[in-house]
């Protein structure tokens, strides 16, 4: 978990000005699903988290 928070800083907070907390909660659960399904993992592959969910389903 301590690799994803410097990730998400790198690439989403240091870019960026936020004037409220809201804004920031905001980013930061898009950034979260934006990871989760749709950002390129080397560990899979360069496939995204769900391209290699997806493949695994027809492999089995």
């Amino acid at each position: 978990m301590k690799g994803f928070w410097g990730i998400l800083k790198r690439e989403m907070y240091y870019k960026q000005k936020f004037h409220t907390r809201e804004e920031l909660v905001q980013a930061i659960t898009e950034y979260m699903n934006y990871y989760t399904n749709d950002r390129p993992q080397r560990g899979l592959g360069i496939l995204t988290p769900m391209e290699f969910y997806e493949k695994q389903l027809l492999v089995a």
